[in-house]
């Protein structure tokens, strides 16, 4: 009754001009918040939802932001964001007791509410605003240290996590993954697509983290200070930044001018949707969606450069523009193509047999704007080795790439695509390895879909894995199990294997536990679990193996360890290690860890994933763990070779040992022994590292694209040995270990 007396509040003419509140599950379609006491603040340009008693993803308190939408027309669109809400310390939001939420102020202009909670010793204070009439949600932060100690090295500051569509970067950071704000453009991060923009305005920004998803303030807090953060998080109906710009210039008091124009095609007629992207310092600043032909946008006073397109047409060249204070600017473009196409086949060059590929554009127009067209196609499902792309004309270089770096080296193929017109492209690939036929099976143990904040559909999951030449699917959602049946229907489509997992996201630590029983579902709140609790659900989930994820990242459970704020402490309950793809400077970390596990005799196992979220912006199987498999390569086997050690991780060579990793090599004291290994790099060998307890045993320096690499050894004690194995281009594989037992013989 509740939800039919707010549906019926959102259209009712007059009154919905309002701001209001909404108790109970949230009316904003596909939302997280769907407890009785949560709560969904509208008017009549966005509605958001504070999750009070709905689990809050990743781990996160209680209380936070985790549902925003558009409103247009007094129709509230599809939920777009996970989570956006403040982070106290880089993701660390544990130690966790208490959450209280308080309406503040409730009248038809304003509606004000405060959520309260600590961070250990800290008190962390959060207002959430919304006026009538407003596109803005106004959070002002406070953080309290209430303890004896300082707090040193903090990043604090608010977060915006989308669930679909495209991230535009802070101007002047794109690329950077994590790191200082210094070239920054600007202070805010939008979300988007062609149908709405969720920017997050942060002037307090000094760090960016996760490709600007997370705006931090580097600080520290002294005992008994308290620090303030003041965001906004504005709400759009279109993927259009104009208003975004002319809220900076508003809220900085900037200088600022208007610039405006006709935009039209090679035969002279208005385009009907055009995009005009504004550059600034060459680097992209914002843009701005036309209608029949012409556009405008406020901008802050300079100099700038500027161009015009359209979905699927050509970009003009840029034009240099100074927007003066107080004065309009008039800049037309013309001559703007529409688009033409490719019709891609890829198939091995030995055979001629058809393979799943991932085609990059590697020269040519890549839109800014992603929603004017893909820079990564993928080769179909049912029509193995056959896709097409639409695509603005002009001349191209593609990329065309089967498990590239792994078995087989990417085909450059050069095409011009012309206005109307589809070209036929051929693409043959030569596989050079195939490790399947010895046994060895390869899965990405770290991989999302179209869940939380990942935005991979699942077709497109299992195309990106197929074209990675991947022979087990594999997802890890967080915190669900929603896709598993439909994943399983595709892998069975394409008779592969299919393995079901999910990531289980505390704020303390991720852990992937596969393969589930289907149809299960996650049934502890991960705000409020232990590390015992964590274990024990993954087990009644049907987990053969439950793998520690990202082990050393500030929320990863061997840096939760250290820092004393993992629940419950140590539980040697789980059985793998990640080597993860996103986080590549932590492998030596994880390979100590594992050296002193394996010195105290104890059999954790590597692992590796990539911990894709976008398989068009991330590469799926760039790290991945082979396993030795008898028999069918099911993901029970698959699993047993896991937790039996016979595998190995790689991000690119290839390794295969004469001595299977995991066995047990029982010696007499004194007696020599070989370690052997054939080994394979597509891009060509560069060394392999003997590791034993007390370090480098023996390095080989190698050549070429396979090579045999032997270890003479002298059984002396009871020990481990693994190798370690680097490619040309600085790519590694990490084996796990051979246990060598050395006994006496019997009297």
């Amino acid at each position: 009754m509740l939800l039919a007396l707010a549906a019926l509040c959102l259209t009712a003419g007059p009154a919905a001009a309002a701001v209001r509140i909404v108790h109970g599950p949230t009316p904003i379609p596909g939302g997280d918040a769907s407890a009785a006491g949560d709560l969904t603040v509208v008017n009549e340009r966005l509605a958001f939802s504070l999750a009070i008693q709905s689990p809050v993803p990743y781990g996160v308190p209680k209380g936070a932001l985790v549902d925003l939408a558009p409103v247009t027309d007094g129709k509230i669109a599809r939920d777009r964001v996970v989570f956006a809400d403040v982070i106290p310390n880089n993701w660390s939001a544990w130690p966790n007791t208490y959450q209280r939420v308080t309406v503040v102020k409730q009248t038809p202009d304003e509606v004000v509410i405060r959520a309260e909670r600590d961070w250990g010793e800290v008190t962390v204070s959060t207002v959430y605003s919304l006026q009538a009439g407003s596109d803005q949600v106004h959070m002002a932060v406070t953080l309290r240290n209430g303890g004896a100690a300082a707090l040193n090295n903090l990043r604090s500051g608010v977060t915006l996590w989308p669930g679909a569509g495209f991230l535009f970067a802070v101007p002047g950071l794109a690329g950077l993954a994590d790191g200082p704000a210094t070239r920054a453009l600007s202070d805010r991060v939008t979300a988007y697509d062609e149908d709405w923009a969720i920017t997050l305005h942060a002037p307090y920004l000094d760090h960016v983290g996760y490709g600007s998803k997370d705006m931090y303030l580097s600080h520290s807090l002294g005992a008994g200070e308290s620090r303030g953060f003041e965001a906004w998080l504005q709400v759009g109906a279109r993927g259009d930044l104009a208003p975004v710009v002319a809220e900076e210039i508003a809220r900085k008091r900037l200088p600022s001018g208007e610039l405006s124009g006709a935009v039209r095609d090679a035969d002279g007629k208005p385009v009907e949707r055009p995009v005009v992207v504004i550059e600034k310092a060459g680097k992209p600043f914002a843009w701005t969606l036309g209608q029949a032909g012409r556009y405008r946008i406020a901008l802050p006073a300079g100099d700038y450069g500027v161009y015009a397109t359209a979905k699927g047409y050509s970009q003009t060249t840029v034009q240099a523009v100074h927007v003066g204070a107080g004065a309009g600017l008039e800049q037309d473009f013309a001559g703007l193509q529409p688009p033409g196409a490719i019709a891609f086949s890829v198939s091995r060059k030995d055979t001629g047999a058809p393979l799943d590929a991932r085609i990059s554009i590697e020269q040519g127009q890549k839109p800014l704007v992603e929603f004017l067209g893909r820079r990564t196609f993928f080769t179909e499902l049912d029509r193995k080795g056959q896709g097409s792309a639409s695509l603005a004309p002009g001349d191209y270089d593609f990329k065309v790439a089967h498990a590239p770096d792994v078995l087989a080296a990417p085909v450059t193929l050069k095409a011009r695509v012309e206005a109307g017109k589809t070209l036929p492209l051929a693409a043959a690939i030569e596989v050079l390895f195939d490790p399947k036929a010895t046994g060895w099976v390869s899965a990405d143990l770290h991989h999302h879909s179209d869940q939380a904040e990942a935005v991979t559909p699942l077709a497109d999951l299992a195309r990106s894995e197929l074209a990675a030449g991947l022979d087990l699917l594999f997802v890890s959602d967080h915190d669900t199990t929603i896709n598993h049946r439909a994943l399983q229907a595709i892998a069975d489509r394409r008779g592969v294997g299919f393995i079901p997992s999910l990531e289980i996201s505390t704020s303390w630590a991720h852990f992937n536990a596969f393969p589930l029983n289907l149809g299960e579902r996650m049934a502890i709140d991960t705000g409020q679990t232990t590390i015992d609790g964590v274990l024990a659900e993954a087990r009644r989930l049907g987990a053969a193996v439950v793998q520690v994820n990202h082990p050393f990242i500030p929320y990863g459970y061997f840096a939760s360890l250290a820092g004393g704020v993992a629940p419950g402490g140590w539980n040697p309950g789980f059985d793998l290690v990640e080597i993860n793809g996103g986080n590549p400077p932590d492998d030596d970390k994880v390979l100590g860890a594992m050296a002193r596990f394996w010195t105290r005799g104890e059999r954790y196992y590597l692992s590796g994933g990539t911990d894709t979220h976008d398989v068009w912006n991330q590469l799926s199987g760039q790290t991945r763990t082979f396993a030795h498999v008898d028999g069918p390569a099911t993901p029970q086997a698959y699993a047993a070779a896991l937790k039996a050690g016979r595998s190995y991780v790689t991000h690119g060579p290839l390794i295969a040992p004469l001595q299977m990793f995991g066995d047990d090599l029982k010696l007499k004291p004194g007696a020599p022994f070989s370690l052997d290994y054939d080994l394979m790099a597509v891009g060509g060998l560069k060394r392999a590292t003997l590791v034993g307890q007390a370090g480098p045993v023996r390095t080989l320096d190698l050549t070429g694209q396979k090579a045999h690499a032997a270890f003479p050894l002298t059984a002396t004690a009871s020990t481990w040995y693994a190798i370690v194995v680097e490619d040309k281009a600085g790519r590694r594989a990490y084996g796990n270990p051979v246990w060598v037992k050395v006994t006496h013989a019997p009297e």
